[in-house]
């Protein structure tokens, strides 16, 4: 099992030390990193938490996934491999 949790359908106000405080009653954190735009700094609405063994990871699922925090029901669900993609070049004009 994997220690690194996906946590989706999260508040657009939610802070780090938030996401912190509801998973570290289950286990013990090692990251959180809240998903932002990069231009506009504000959260995408999803993050990721580390978790420090694959136990808390497991036991982190079974309590808060559902859960509801600031009006919204989270999902929390092993997080996938990054994709890797190739990289956009931005310099370049684009066709429309």
């Amino acid at each position: 099992m994997n220690k690194k949790l996906f946590v989706g359908s999260l508040p657009y106000e939610v802070t780090t030390s938030q996401l912190e405080e509801m998973f570290s009653a289950v286990g013990k954190v090692e990251s959180v990193n809240i998903i932002t735009d990069r231009f506009s700094g504000s959260s995408k609405g999803f993050a990721f938490v580390e978790m420090e063994t694959d136990e808390d990871a497991k036991k982190a699922i079974e309590e808060l996934n559902g859960k509801e925090l600031g009006g919204r029901n989270i999902v929390v669900a092993i997080a996938k491999p990054r994709e890797e993609r190739p990289k956009r070049d931005f310099d370049r004009p684009r066709r429309f």
